[in-house]
């Protein structure tokens, strides 16, 4: 049998009976708190396990479930009362299927509709709606009133065609007929997704006895294992998991869509002795997924529904305002910086950046919930673009364009590849968009796609963007070209030069070895700090003709025996047209003041070989007369063999170096 695993969260107004609905639909009373006991309402979050089976007459069609499939249903109990809408907002953060719980005596109320403002602006795009104490509806008619009162509540949002069961407790009534509705939704609803990177936002942490510290929260993301290295964020502080359970059963490993309790043994709960400990709000994760961040570009949206509405929820959120944003399980301070406008008004978005008090660990891609200060109305919601946003450039014209394109398609991996290469110019492939919603063959695929079209160019381990890698490639060979018309005789550019005329243009400082090996793809060859146009040939410019061709006439003129550097090139046209001969291997340095053509020295050379290979060895004055030469000249000639490896001084002896 196929387990599909999926968390449900309730919704709605205090006093709608939510968690009585939870106990008789699962046995378990989700309100676990003394004074919830005491008070009859829910104040923190509560936790329940449903299995359901799939419907029979549902088709069997991938990527749906088949029919002998069963749901099994974390789910979340949510404070209904306006004093603990924080509480709900951390319990709702990673649902997949909202349970909307209206009571048909009291009909729609303002948490009712907080809570689905909250959703939407979360994603949850599925729910069911259980009308709940449908037995005090005295009539038909009155049951219908309200089935249609909340149908005309849902028009226009994301829950407009939300099946609506009504539903009794006491009476035991529509209990079966909520859990075929919700079996219904679940075989439509896509499963949580494993991109590879786990997340557990933590909901609840306490210590047992002998056991140590225990973490629950709904895993997203990926898999956790027993005995896996994790980090704590935004502390980065690293744990190991001893152990792992699932709805009170021990298990290996976990998987997306399932409440997680994690044992971390050597992690301390947070309390005002251990203030560094793990408290709810933290993410359990992995190292590679980057650190916590306290600057977030994001899209912000102030929902349409609050254009009608007299609650402070409806004011116009202004520039700088000092707000609480909430993500995951935990919220942190933040002020709020508007793109381009001064206020957001209800039915309008905006480009913004929250610059938080605290670090804050999220992803691309991320949804959150924006309330005011003191917690009183939820003012907006919206979707992370940076999750590692800078300050200084949030105002600039890439940035704009940046945070333009992602926006327009938050839920697709090109746009996000083709946003960074359009802003950055190049990224290290394989180190980018870790930090996104994306698993690494989406990545892959999607930059797979741009190399394809032709907006991409892939340059060593890095993908640039293609225009801008083009401009650059161009600039580069500009300037070794140039190289090349004002000084003809060297042999190429030296590349701290080629660097220094790109610098300013290169989307990466170590980028710079990357365009010196497409150079060389492209017609240009390195040679050792040099680098030239493959069909660059040194030539010696007009004003050094001469003096080259006579420095050529006297080298030749006796090859072995020419005159001393200082006599050969007495003045600076001489001292340049000579360096072009050596820079070119026309000529050799042997020694400090003795240059050979290279002819010559090969003879020489040649002519050591042949009369070390015939006697074994020989002196400086033996081999003086092979070569024809004065000791001036062999002194310092044997001396370069021995540092080239051909020959070995062995007292006042040479020998040829043995290979």
């Amino acid at each position: 049998m196929n387990i599909h695993h999926y968390i449900l969260a309730t919704a709605g107004h205090v006093d709608h009976g939510k968690s009585a609905l939870v106990k008789a639909l699962t046995g378990t009373d989700p309100d676990r708190l003394p004074e919830e006991k005491a008070r009859g309402i829910t104040i923190d979050l509560g936790f329940a396990h449903l299995e359901l089976p799939a419907p029979e007459n549902t088709p069997a069609a991938p990527p749906l479930p088949a029919p002998r499939s069963t749901f099994s249903l974390g789910i979340v109990d949510v404070p209904g009362h306006e004093d603990f809408v924080k509480n709900m907002v951390a319990g709702v953060g990673s649902i997949d299927l909202a349970l909307f719980i209206v009571a048909a005596d009291d009909g729609w109320m303002p948490q009712t509709e907080e809570h689905l403002q909250i959703l939407s602006y979360l994603g949850v795009s599925r729910a069911v709606v259980a009308l709940t104490k449908s037995d005090l509806a005295e009539t038909e008619a009155p049951l219908a009133d309200a089935i249609a009162q909340v149908r005309e509540q849902l028009r226009e949002s994301p829950f407009a065609q939300a099946p609506i069961v009504p539903t009794s407790v006491v009476k035991g009534t529509g209990l079966e007929e909520l859990k075929l509705a919700l079996a219904r939704v679940l075989c439509e609803t896509p499963a949580p997704r494993d991109i590879g990177k786990p997340r557990l936002p933590v909901d609840r942490v306490f210590v047992l006895r002998g056991i140590g510290t225990v973490v629950t929260g709904t895993l997203i993301g990926g898999i956790l294992k027993r005995g896996q290295a994790v980090v704590i964020q935004p502390s980065g502080k690293a744990s190991r998991i001893r152990s792992l359970q699932s709805h009170n059963r021990e298990v290996e490993t976990a998987g997306p869509g399932t409440r997680t309790a994690l044992n971390l043994p050597d992690v301390a709960r947070h309390s005002e002795q251990e203030s560094e400990g793990i408290q709810r709000g933290d993410v359990i994760t992995l190292a590679e997924l980057g650190g916590a961040s306290d600057t977030l570009d994001v899209a912000l949206i102030k929902s349409a529904r609050l254009r009608d509405s007299k609650s402070g929820a409806a004011r116009p959120l202004k520039d700088g305002t000092l707000v609480r944003v909430h993500h995951g399980s935990g919220n942190v301070a933040a002020r709020v910086s508007l793109l381009g406008r001064e206020a957001l008004e209800p039915g309008e978005s905006a480009l913004a950046q929250f610059r938080c008090e605290s670090p804050l660990f999220a992803l691309a891609g991320d949804r959150f919930i924006v309330r005011d200060w003191s917690e009183q109305w939820t003012l907006g919601g919206g979707v992370i673009l940076d999750p590692e946003a800078n300050r200084k450039r949030f105002r600039s014209e890439a940035q704009r364009k940046f945070l333009e394109t992602r926006a327009g398609a938050s839920d697709q991996p090109p746009a996000f590849v083709s946003s960074l290469l359009a802003r950055d110019g190049a990224v290290r492939r394989g180190a980018f968009l870790v930090k996104s919603r994306f698993s690494a063959s989406e990545i892959a695929e999607a930059a797979s796609q741009l190399l394809a079209n032709g907006q991409a160019i892939s340059v060593g381990d890095w993908l640039a963007d293609a225009g801008r890698w083009q401009t650059l490639r161009k600039q580069g060979a500009d300037a070794i070209d140039a190289h090349h018309r004002s000084h003809p005789q060297h042999l190429g550019f030296q590349l701290s030069e080629l660097r220094r005329a790109v610098e300013g243009s290169l989307p990466l400082a170590e980028m710079f070895d990357a365009l010196a090996a497409d150079l060389c793809r492209n017609g240009f060859v390195q040679a050792g700090t040099t680098i030239r146009r493959s069909t660059h040939r040194p030539a010696l410019p007009p004003q050094l003709q001469a003096a080259g061709n006579r420095l050529r006439a006297i080298l030749s003129a006796k090859p072995f025996e020419p005159p001393s550097r200082k006599e050969l090139a007495p003045d600076s046209t001489a001292q340049q047209a000579l360096r072009f001969l050596v820079e070119t291997g026309e000529a050799m340095e042997v020694g400090d003041e003795v240059v050979l053509l290279a002819d010559a020295y090969a003879r020489a050379t040649q002519a050591v070989k042949q009369f070390l290979q015939a006697h074994q060895s020989a002196t400086v004055s033996e081999l003086r007369q092979a070569i024809g030469a004065s000791r001036r000249i062999v002194v310092p000639l044997l001396e370069r063999l021995d540092k080239e490896g051909v020959t070995r001084r062995e007292g006042d002896q040479r020998v040829l170096r043995q290979k």
